[in-house]
């Protein structure tokens, strides 16, 4: 199966629905700042359990700092 042979994802499909409309370079670089925000937190948002989870600490990332030297 190809790429082209897949359907679209629903985010493909609303982000199809937001190119139909003209936005202004201003709005154009404000929806691609939101987007690069939500998937920040949500990246940030998996950091936070993998931490948790994992109970790792400050004293954690001293000792990978020293381990990448």
């Amino acid at each position: 199966m190809t790429i082209l042979d897949k359907p679209l994802t629903n985010l493909q499909l609303e982000l199809l629905r937001l190119y139909s409309m003209e936005l202004s370079e201003e709005e154009l670089l404000e929806v691609r700042r939101l987007l690069a925000n939500h998937f920040a937190d949500k990246a940030s948002d998996e950091m936070d359990k993998l931490w948790k989870s994992n109970k790792w600490s400050d004293d954690t990332m001293e000792e990978w700092l020293k381990g990448a030297k």
